[in-house]
């Protein structure tokens, strides 16, 4: 096959119709259901999501919810905002800092976190990262937390395993309770709860498994975020939200999904992936990117890693089954 670094580039008028075929299909006929509820972000997926589907369905069959809570970007609320008065869509504001609280998870949290900085203090603010990229040979997701208090002193470490586990498993809260308030709204009105994640985040496993992963259905989990940048350019989100750099608004400490979990850029990283399901020798891959064979190679292996070591995440409860 030809392989080039357009390779993804998409029709998106063409990809826009067929979504919202599709959309209207799955919701009103095979869940039965009479709009959709999508949880907007400010971010540029959810915002191609919520678009997408009031071109399927009507702006007054979607419903935006905002989720904000004491540890996110004021951001996200004045852009999730914008993007609702764009489309002009009804809007719902659930602050679930009391919730999370009431739940333990800042607690829980910080708890796990003083075990390794016990200096860490309620103004402090904390985030995650991989500080290896995915090109290195042999490179492993191993996480380092840092901490950063009022006076904007910075410290990092790595992470002991049991801490990490503490710390993301109390942050996943956060997602779960996304979740939860979405299917509340949804209900109420016999509405779908949307997905937002795309194929980067479904197929590599960066999303919370009954939290952003508890959906109805998921209208952008095939396309790479690379294509997700091209029909929100069609669909004329607001250029804040396509030029914001894509982030977790999960810690206190700003953290992008670069730094959190992929490792690489996602023109790089889409196109690398591509270039792999598609069984394109590593040496070509390397030399349409700019890249060493080494790279590409490393590169293949580690997003390889990623599919398989998540993919508990996307399989169904197991049912026993006759022995």
């Amino acid at each position: 096959m030809e392989f080039h670094k357009n390779i993804l580039q998409i029709d998106a008028e063409k990809t826009v119709s067929d979504l919202c075929e599709v959309i209207s299909t799955q919701v009103r006929s095979i869940l039965k259901k009479r709009g959709v509820v999508v949880g907007i972000s400010g971010g540029i997926d959810s915002s191609v999501t919520a678009a997408v589907c009031v071109k399927a369905l009507g702006q007054k069959k979607v419903l935006g919810v905002m989720m904000p809570e004491k540890e996110s970007s004021r951001q996200s609320k004045v852009l999730a905002s914008k993007l609702a008065e764009k489309l002009d869509i009804e809007t719902v504001l659930e602050d679930l800092t009391g919730p999370l609280e009431a739940m333990g998870c800042y607690r829980m949290r910080d708890k796990a976190i003083r075990q390794v900085f016990p200096e860490f203090g309620p103004d402090w603010r904390c985030k995650i990262t991989i500080p290896t990229s995915i090109l290195e040979k042999g490179a492993l997701n191993v996480f380092s937390l840092t901490i950063e208090n009022k006076a904007g002193e910075i410290k990092s470490q790595r992470m002991p395993l049991d801490v990490f586990l503490q710390v993301v498993a109390a942050s996943n809260m956060k997602q779960r309770l996304r979740m939860s308030m979405l299917y509340y709204h949804a209900e109420k009105r016999n509405w779908a709860v949307a997905g937002t994640a795309n194929k980067d985040e479904h197929a590599q496993g960066f999303f919370v498994k009954y939290g952003d992963g508890g959906v109805d259905f998921r209208p952008i989990a095939h396309l790479f975020k690379v294509q997700i940048y091209q029909l929100a350019e069609y669909l004329q989100i607001p250029r804040e939200i396509i030029l914001r750099v894509p982030t977790t608004d999960t810690y206190s400490a700003s953290v992008t999904q670069k730094e959190f979990f992929f490792g690489l850029d996602f023109l790089v990283m889409d196109t690398l992936w591509y270039a792999s399901e598609n069984d394109v020798p590593a040496a070509k891959a390397a030399q349409v990117l700019g890249l060493t064979v080494e790279q590409a190679e490393s590169g293949y292996a580690n997003l390889e890693r990623k599919v398989k070591a998540t993919e508990y995440l996307r399989m169904s409860p197991l049912d026993i089954k006759k022995i």
